[in-house]
């Protein structure tokens, strides 16, 4: 929930024109809410100062972040709302020793998305969902479970691959048109397979520079690479988008940036965050679960 109203306040201090009244919808994604019944969009409208939106909590493993960008995008479309906030933040748990341990990261990212005064237009969308038991954490239990290799092909590359086949066989899109490519990074192979699988550029892939910093952030993994591709990008250029969340799901979204991202100077930039990121030592981390425990 810090983490979630942290990125909140940033958004808000970077974007000073923004009137948190007009934010009519709030949907935060993420699998380490902090509460199993309170909502974590009751404190971001608290921040906002205002009641008067729609919004909930939603869960979907790693790609959470991006189903509440879909669900903003949605209400928009349908002229339901004028403006809405989607969040993906996570702080990734894992059982002391596990593999998932290796790659644990913590993060936050949101986006407002409106109608006007854009940094980059949503183009297209396209998912996929499948019974697919390669993650799961059980009621009451501290620490999710994973089938292991089981993640790999079956899961991850299967899922993705999908949601990539079904965008590219609907629209006019294809690999090679675009400029910045974030793929969902649980580690630093699979998105590197999944890459030269469909021919993207090594310089456009996203993940190479945020992934070796900060791991795997789960709910914010592909939401902190749309930030950095929005930092780094030019005018007029396509950022490809996909999230995989176990259990299974994938979206793809597809974007354009306008020519107002070149007067845009955000308040405190990721590429500078994750220069001075904190940095856990082991004894430090077991010491924050303990915490979590009790």
């Amino acid at each position: 929930a810090s983490m979630a109203l942290q990125v909140t306040d940033w958004l808000l201090q970077s974007v000073p024109e923004l009137d948190p009244q007009n934010i009519q919808a709030v949907y935060v994604g993420s699998e380490s809410h902090p509460y199993a019944v309170k909502p974590t969009v009751t404190m971001i409208s608290q921040l906002l100062g205002h009641s008067y939106l729609t919004g909930a909590n939603l869960e979907f493993a790693c790609k959470a972040g991006t189903a509440a960008i879909q669900l903003v995008a949605g209400l928009l479309a349908g002229g339901m709302v004028s403006a809405g906030l989607a969040i993906g933040t996570d702080v990734a748990q894992a059982r002391p020793g596990d593999a998932l341990e290796y790659t644990c990261g913590a993060g936050a990212a949101g986006f407002v998305l409106s109608q006007d005064k854009l940094l980059a237009r949503l183009l297209a969308t396209a998912s996929t969902t499948s019974e697919t038991p390669d993650f799961w954490r059980r009621n009451h239990q501290l620490y999710p479970q994973h089938a292991g290799r089981f993640t790999g092909k079956p899961a991850y590359f299967r899922q993705c691959q999908a949601s990539l086949d079904y965008l590219f066989s609907q629209t006019e899109y294809q690999p090679e048109m675009f400029d910045w490519v974030i793929l969902h990074s649980p580690n630093f192979k699979f998105p590197q397979r999944l890459a030269g699988r469909y021919g993207f550029g090594q310089q456009t892939l996203v993940h190479r520079q945020l992934f070796p910093v900060i791991g795997n952030t789960y709910a914010a993994n592909t939401m902190l690479g749309l930030v950095w591709a929005l930092e780094h990008a030019k005018p007029g250029q396509l950022i490809l988008q996909l999230s995989y969340g176990s259990g299974a799901g994938s979206d793809v979204l597809v974007w354009q940036t306008t020519k107002r991202l070149a007067k845009f100077t955000p308040v405190s930039r990721l590429s500078d965050q994750v220069k001075h990121r904190r940095v856990l030592t082991y004894a430090d981390y077991l010491q924050h679960l303990d915490l979590i425990k009790h």
